[in-house]
């Protein structure tokens, strides 16, 4: 009787393969409370690939908090033993250093400058040599709706003074 309840409860396991690998015995239908939750921990356990990439995160986050508590503690130390220097000797750092970023701020400047001017003299020797630089297509579009609106206002002119010349003939017929 003991063979046959044991030869029905391993007829109702079924192996099951976990996305990360290993196989699972799981059996249909329960078999008592605890042993279910057992069996769900043991379906959600992570692999070792996991447990050795959330090693790797604890143990380099870890490290770099400490590396900033040590950075931060340093900058305070700094500034207490350096203050009194920084202070005494601020009527030369302040003007010395507004000279300085006038200095790197107007040379900045002039390289921005100098950089942007060679961009578009490089830009138009190809447009003018015809080699359709990027947003050539763009400037001829511009060209010709310029051209299309000089020509439209000149015709309107025209026939706008032609109008005026009329009612002036009209208005005063010796003039």
């Amino acid at each position: 009787m003991a063979d046959r309840h044991s030869v029905q409860a391993q007829a109702q396991r079924v192996s099951t393969t976990r996305p990360g690998g290993g196989t699972t015995m799981v059996t249909p239908g329960g078999g008592g409370g605890g042993g279910t939750i057992l069996k769900r921990i043991q379906e959600h356990a992570p692999n070792s690939t996991q447990v050795v990439g959330l090693l790797t995160l604890v143990i380099s986050g870890g490290i770099l908090l400490f590396l900033t508590g040590l950075t931060l503690t340093a900058t305070v130390m700094g500034l207490i033993f350096f203050t009194p220097l920084i202070i005494l000797s601020s009527p030369i750092w302040v003007p010395a250093g507004t000279v300085l970023f006038i200095a790197i701020a107007g040379f900045l400047s002039m390289t921005g400058f100098g950089v942007s001017l060679l961009a578009v003299c490089s830009w138009m020797y190809k447009y003018f040599r015809g080699r359709h630089p990027p947003g050539s297509d763009r400037v001829d579009y511009a060209r010709s709706r310029i051209a299309d609106t000089a020509s439209h206002m000149k015709d309107y002119a025209r026939e706008y003074g032609g109008y005026l010349q009329s009612k002036v003939k009209d208005a005063a017929p010796g003039a």
